[in-house]
């Protein structure tokens, strides 16, 4: 079983030292002795060799990494989860020309990593924010006058709405947890439903003046501060804490990723969702958890059509 003392590289190689090690560990964290058939749950499973394991209903064989990240790949996993490892304990994230170097694999292999590693973010939590709520919205993309002169001088939709700075809805329950989404824009139309989704109508909700934000006194005790006046705290309400994030967030586009497609930013901010919500916790804590949520496989073509 994986110690939970381990708190570097060197001590996680000492701990999985071969693939058979890792393979233990992750059928622990995923059947815990009672191994369940991804092909037909209520199924007997028999026990075979090399690590093998037979769905009796459907006659299929499959192992701990059948419909994970870890399926239908080459990669060792020790290999795996030095990745995670790394992913999951830097603050800021790490890019895939770094994550190559420290694997000695090629940098495409490390994107694909990535983002199969980032697919396993975003945990499912049914659970509403309560108490004193603050939300904002921010936007992701680089200045128009970066822009080369040709992309500037294009007056077509289609360029325009390509290059527009992305928007994404960000809502976090002081001294708890934050949720996050890439939304299409900041209408109320796109921003209501999620927070009648996630805020509970019991709740505190602070924010600026934004329009979209008129209509949530109706549902919630809602005030606001006037950052058109240079107003950022009045008493208890402001939303510092969700700009904080966003500093986070944004430090971590810019200074590491450098770029995000509009494709792939929900995936960014699941990150760095699950950075925040998991920031009282050990390395091996999030590493454990992250594989925990490792049945979320993603194909590389999935990732690169369109």
């Amino acid at each position: 079983m994986f110690n939970k003392e381990v708190k570097s590289v060197l001590d996680l190689i000492k701990a999985f030292p071969n693939e058979q090690s890792c393979i233990d560990h992750l059928e622990i964290l995923r059947w815990n002795g009672n191994v369940i058939s991804p092909f037909n749950a209520t199924s007997k499973v028999y026990n075979c060799k090399g690590n093998k394991y037979k769905c009796k209903n459907t006659g299929k064989y499959f192992n701990v990494k059948t419909n994970t990240i870890f399926d239908n790949t080459k990669m060792e996993l020790q290999k795996w989860f030095l990745a995670i490892w790394i992913v999951t304990s830097h603050k800021k994230g790490i890019s895939s020309l770094q994550l190559g170097r420290d694997l000695d694999i090629t940098q495409k292999s490390a994107w694909f990593m990535l983002q199969r590693i980032r697919n396993c973010f975003g945990l499912d939590n049914n659970e509403q924010l309560s108490g004193e709520v603050e939300m904002d919205e921010a936007y992701v993309g680089g200045k128009n006058e970066n822009r080369s002169t040709s992309i500037r001088m294009n007056k077509t939709e289609e360029v325009k709405e390509h290059y527009k700075k992305s928007t994404v809805f960000g809502m976090v329950q002081r001294n708890g947890e934050v949720r996050a989404k890439h939304v299409e824009n900041a209408s109320e139309i796109s921003l209501l439903p999620v927070i009648y989704e996630n805020v509970s109508v019991e709740a505190k909700v602070y924010t600026d003046q934004h329009k979209s934000y008129s209509k949530l006194e109706r549902v919630y005790d809602h005030k606001a501060v006037k950052h058109n006046r240079r107003e950022y705290v009045r008493g208890r309400v402001s939303t510092n804490t969700i700009e904080s994030f966003w500093a986070l967030l944004k430090r971590g586009i810019y200074g590491i990723y450098h770029f995000t497609s509009k494709k792939h930013l929900h995936f960014y901010v699941d990150e760095f969702v699950f950075r925040y919500n998991t920031r009282n916790g050990s390395e091996s804590d999030r590493f454990n958890l992250l594989l925990q949520n490792v049945e979320n496989r993603i194909t590389y073509k999935e990732l690169i059509n369109g």
